[in-house]
């Protein structure tokens, strides 16, 4: 069975509303603590986070042209994301913390509102490239902010020491919306037809996922499979580590539990459910 469509319109508000709280909460010295999002400290992924609300008003809601040339690869789109992030970190050094929480409880309350008026079924006006998709049902583009939303969150909580957010069912949307990169990622693996890799996440926000090879592709499914060609078994704290390149090489190696092929795992490994 397909993956069903994942609703996270009504998620948004009690997110931004726990980020804001998280913001308030953070004394100097945490807001410029490292992060695991490379050179960008608490404060500047926090930039980021206000920068990504106030763009998807601005270009979804209100329809303001994306500036410069629409890309035409992976590599020209993630150059065009890179430099968008990279010129707004930049501009918000200029912006104390309490100016950056404030507006970003103003503009994460008016992205709820925006994303709760959205039709489920329409189509995205920005594909879910890392899905491998040129064309995007709006819920995949909708999830794909909320994992925007939460996995930047969750690397502020991390620096502060602030432990995972207390709330389950976001993380499980998270890794729901994330699985739709896993085909994409494994579209050049070689296997047999009917080769299949199970993907079990354990923890509260956990599941069980299926890809199985069908021909000349790749379909996932949420159902489990007794005699698969490959298990994987990680935490769903891992998980969204991995996905979200947060986590990867000797890190990574003894938190993941394979059985079977270890070379069909291969892909999963790499792959992440971020523009990178």
């Amino acid at each position: 069975m397909p993956l069903s469509v994942t609703d996270t319109r009504l998620l948004f508000r009690p997110l931004c509303a726990d980020i804001t709280t998280l913001f308030h909460s953070l004394n100097d010295d945490d807001w410029l603590r490292p992060t695991v999002a490379g050179s960008w400290r608490v404060r500047d992924v926090a930039a980021h986070m206000l920068d990504t609300a106030l763009r998807r008003l601005s270009f979804h809601r209100d329809k303001l042209a994306v500036p410069g040339k629409p890309p035409a690869t992976d590599r020209e789109l993630a150059a065009l994301v890179n430099g968008l992030n990279a010129s707004w970190v930049q501009v918000a050094t200029r912006l104390s913390p309490s100016v950056m929480t404030d507006l970003y409880n103003l503009a994460s309350t008016s992205l709820a509102d925006f994303m709760e008026s959205l039709d489920l079924h329409a189509r995205a006006r920005i594909p879910v490239s890392w899905a491998g998709q040129t064309e995007s049902s709006q819920w995949l583009d909708i999830g794909r902010e909320f994992t925007e939303i939460w996995h930047h969150g969750s690397q502020i909580r991390d620096a502060a020491g602030r432990g995972p957010f207390g709330e389950a069912r976001w993380l499980r949307a998270v890794l729901e919306i994330a699985m739709h990169a896993l085909p994409a990622a494994y579209r050049d693996q070689a296997a047999h037809d009917g080769a299949s890799l199970v993907v079990q996440v354990t923890g509260p926000s956990g599941g069980t996922w299926t890809l199985t090879r069908n021909v000349a592709h790749w379909d996932i499914d949420a159902e489990p499979r007794e005699r698969a060609t490959t298990k994987v078994t990680l935490s769903d704290q891992t998980a969204w580590r991995l996905l979200f390149n947060a986590l990867a090489g000797r890190d990574l190696e003894p938190l993941v539990a394979v059985e079977g092929e270890r070379t069909l795992a291969l892909p999963l490994l790499n792959t992440r459910a971020i523009v990178i």
